[in-house]
C-alpha cells in the first residue's frame, strides 16, 4: 500500500456538475464536523462518510485519503481567510493604517469564532506534512502581506520593509493564535483593538522615519 503522505495531495477527481460539487461540499462539511468532535487521530474518511450519508467509495471518488481530506480543509481555511484579509488591505477607498487596523481586528475576531477548527487543523498538520502545496500558500500570504507594507513604506530602506513585513507575519501566523487561546470570548475584542493599536503606532512611527 503506498504512503499516504507521499500521495499528491491535490490530486483528486474535480466535480464538474451541480451534484457532485454538492457532494464534495457535503464531505467536507461532514469532515470539519468529524475533526471537531473526533480530532485529528480519530479522523477516518469511514467516519467522514458516516458523518455525511454517503458511501465511502463516494468520499475516495474525491480524496484519495484522510490527509487529502485534511489538507483541504486546511487550504480552503487559508484561503477563505487570505481573500478576506485581501480584499481589507487592497481596498483603495480606505487610508493605510486604517487598512490595517481593520485586518487586525478582523483577523483575530476570525481565529476567535473558529478555534475549535483552528486547533484541530493544527493537530492534523503532521499528517499532510510539508508539501509544495503548503508552502506555496504561505507563500502567497507573504506576497499579500508583502505588497501591503511596500505601500505603506514606499520609501523605507529594505532593511525596515524586511524587518515590518516579518513582524505582521509573526503576528498572522503565531501571535493571533496565542491571544486567541488565551482571551476569553468576551475579551478578544480588547485583544484585538490593543493589537490594532500597537501595530498602527509600529507603522506610524516607521512611516514618520522615512518621510
Amino acid at each position: 500500500m503506498p504512503d499516504e503522505k507521499n500521495t499528491i495531495l491535490s490530486k483528486r477527481r474535480r466535480p464538474k456538475q451541480a451534484r457532485s460539487t454538492q457532494l464534495v461540499e457535503d464531505i467536507l462539511t461532514a469532515a470539519a464536523h468529524v475533526l471537531r468532535e473526533q480530532g485529528a487521530h480519530r479522523f477516518t474518511t469511514a467516519r467522514v462518510a458516516e458523518r455525511a450519508g454517503v458511501s465511502i467509495g463516494s468520499v475516495y471518488q474525491y480524496f484519495p485519503n484522510k490527509n487529502a481530506l485534511l489538507f483541504r480543509l486546511q487550504s480552503d481555511e487559508w484561503v477563505q481567510t487570505s481573500t478576506v484579509l485581501r480584499s481589507i488591505l487592497q481596498d483603495p477607498t480606505q487610508p493605510p493604517l486604517d487598512r490595517l487596523r481593520t485586518a487586525i481586528r478582523t483577523f483575530v475576531r476570525s481565529e476567535k469564532a473558529e478555534t475549535d477548527l483552528r486547533k484541530a487543523l493544527s493537530q492534523a498538520a503532521p499528517l499532510y506534512g510539508d508539501t509544495a502545496e503548503t508552502r506555496q500558500l504561505l507563500a502567497d500570504g507573504h506576497a499579500m502581506v508583502g505588497s501591503f507594507v511596500e505601500e505603506m513604506l514606499a520609501n523605507a530602506p529594505p532593511e525596515k520593509h524586511r524587518l515590518a513585513v516579518g513582524i505582521l507575519a509573526i503576528f498572522f501566523e503565531k501571535i493571533a493564535e496565542s491571544i486567541c487561546d488565551r482571551a476569553d470570548t468576551e475579551d478578544v475584542n480588547l485583544y484585538s483593538d490593543a493589537m490594532a493599536d500597537m501595530f498602527c503606532g509600529y507603522f506610524s512611527k516607521l512611516r514618520s522615519d522615512v518621510s
